[in-house]
């Protein structure tokens, strides 16, 4: 008895007739994306990145712009107070300590302004202790990032929290 396979190449054929597949098409392999890219639709998503030191700026907008993402650039919180409204981000990461305005006093004004209390914002800091994660949380903060942050960090972080804006 012969046993059909949806697979032209199962080994379920009979031993007479051995499974070949013509020399010039290669062997299908399913097509995954890579672990870095990002699950959602970067294309068009506006994100603002607020931070006092230019290199932690500049690697965030390289890595974002690769993926797709559109990147908005802010040297502190009233840089960033000010572009907000004109550009209108759909996510912001945020540095802990700026001079000027610091990163929970410009997370809380973003939040308290009702259109942008569903931005979420990630607190972004060298410093990693729980007191600066429930500092964060109380200012309005979605997430914590630890600096250095490495493209996939980002990347996971922007997945996390995107999708809630749907």
């Amino acid at each position: 008895m012969l046993t059909l396979a949806t697979n032209p190449n199962a080994a379920t054929q009979p031993a007479t007739q051995p499974a070949t597949q013509p020399a010039t098409q290669p062997a299908t392999q399913p097509v995954t994306q890579p672990a870095t890219q990002p699950a959602t639709q970067p294309s068009g998503v506006k994100v603002m990145v607020i931070d006092d030191s230019n290199t932690i700026r500049k690697s965030a907008e390289i890595f974002l712009t690769q993926a797709g993402y559109k990147v908005i650039l802010a040297e502190d919180g009233f840089d960033a107070l000010s572009k907000i409204t004109d550009h209108q981000p759909e996510i912001v990461f945020c540095d802990i300590l700026m001079p000027r305005l610091d990163g929970y006093q410009t997370c809380a004004l973003i939040k308290k302004n009702p259109r942008f209390a569903r931005t979420p914002v990630v607190m972004l800091s060298s410093r990693d202790g729980l007191f600066d994660r429930a500092r964060g949380r109380m200012a309005g903060s979605d997430r914590y990032l630890t600096k250095p942050f490495t493209r996939d960090s980002l990347l996971q972080a922007l997945d996390a929290l995107l999708p809630q804006r749907t």
